[in-house]
């Protein structure tokens, strides 16, 4: 696994174990040499976990829409920045520079960039691994959601669960096992 685009919260949260998890992926992803992709910024856990991958010797690549460079939201240091035009292009560009995806805990903007790539997963635009890092049992209330939609028949037989792991090794280890052969990696749309 070459990179992976990690989907987290523009804030820290109220947790302190939040912004140890992902200061935990950040030196996990440097450590095993997997580039981490991101949403560009310099603030909450996206902050952390691209300072900590740096940090760490870890390679950064950060894709932010204009309007935040303009705010000055965009992270300084990485290795690379891609300045897109929209939210819309950001998300596709991530994904495009991606191998699978992690998504932390986070709000509205996690969520969306979660739901987005799960519904390309089930109709087959990409064949990556999706996973959460849970952190405090913050993804249970996904998970009841998720059971609930297989169980009233809104979700495909064949429609992969997220990996879920509490352990940033854990994950990165289940994902790996699940990447696609050379051949299916070039069926992208």
């Amino acid at each position: 696994m070459q990179s992976l685009a990690i989907f987290c919260g523009a804030k820290h949260g109220h947790r302190a174990a939040y912004t140890q998890a992902a200061v935990a992926l950040g030196q996990g992803l440097a450590q095993q040499g997997i580039t981490l992709v991101y949403g560009g910024g310099n603030i909450g856990l996206m902050g952390e976990v691209a300072t900590a991958a740096l940090d760490a010797g870890g390679r950064v690549v950060g894709v932010i829409p204009a309007f935040m460079v303009e705010r000055e939201l965009a992270h300084a240091g990485l290795s690379e920045l891609i300045v897109v035009d929209s939210m819309h292009s950001r998300k596709a560009r991530m994904a495009a520079l991606a191998q699978g995806f992690i998504a932390l805990p986070g709000g509205i903007g996690t969520y969306d960039e979660l739901f987005e790539i799960l519904t390309w997963a089930q109709l087959g635009i990409h064949p990556y691994p999706v996973g959460l890092l849970d952190v405090d049992g913050y993804f249970d209330p996904f998970r009841a959601l998720w059971q609930r939609a297989a169980d009233d028949g809104f979700l495909h037989a064949n429609t992969r669960a997220p990996l879920i792991s509490a352990s940033v090794p854990l994950l990165l280890q289940q994902m790996a096992a699940q990447l696609p052969t050379a051949l299916d990696t070039n069926a992208r749309a």
